[in-house]
């Protein structure tokens, strides 16, 4: 309950700073839409752990891009919603278990377009060469967001890995 608290306590803290010439009812939109937004990164998060990259793909526009980086090196650029389900199941099928664990984000309203910066680091365990390998990753996603008949999807993500490491995993 205290984390609730403490939670709200900073949500309302930038919306306060931002709060002077800003109705309540364009105050309260604003958390809801904060709200929304940490619900669609979490919910991205867990239905890559739970490998439904189908059901992961509808949380993007139809047009959208997804750009990833390694280490600061650009890897590849997924366009539209089908090759970004497609590539995201692939990959997620080669994985034995995918633990998402997702930490700040930071947004930028500016009506139904948001630009918000999110991190997360990642586990993954594969079977690699008859060995269980745990890859583990932090990730920062720049995200631009859109609202589209009142729901909010990621338009653009761009993905930087900025750092990795694998091992084999200690005898269970």
């Amino acid at each position: 309950m205290r984390k609730i608290v403490l939670s709200l306590i900073a949500l309302l803290s930038v919306v306060t700073m931002n709060a002077q010439n800003k109705s309540i009812e364009q105050r309260i939109q604003e958390l809801e839409d904060r709200a929304a937004l940490k619900n669609l990164v979490d919910t991205f998060s867990i239905l890559a752990d739970t490998k439904e990259a189908e059901l992961q793909a509808t949380l993007f526009t139809e047009d959208a891009s997804v750009k990833n980086y390694m280490n600061g090196k650009f890897q590849q650029e997924l366009k539209g919603r089908k090759q970004i389900g497609d590539v995201f199941g692939r990959f997620l099928a080669t994985q034995e278990t995918v633990y998402h664990l997702n930490g700040q984000q930071t947004l930028t309203l500016d009506g139904d377009k948001v630009t918000g910066v999110c991190y997360c680091q990642v586990a993954m365990i594969a079977i690699v060469d008859g060995k269980k390998m745990i890859t583990e990753q932090g990730v920062r996603y720049n995200d631009e967001y859109q609202k589209i008949d009142g729901r909010w999807y990621i338009k653009n993500r761009i993905a930087n890995f900025m750092w990795s490491e694998t091992r084999e995993m200690a005898n269970q």
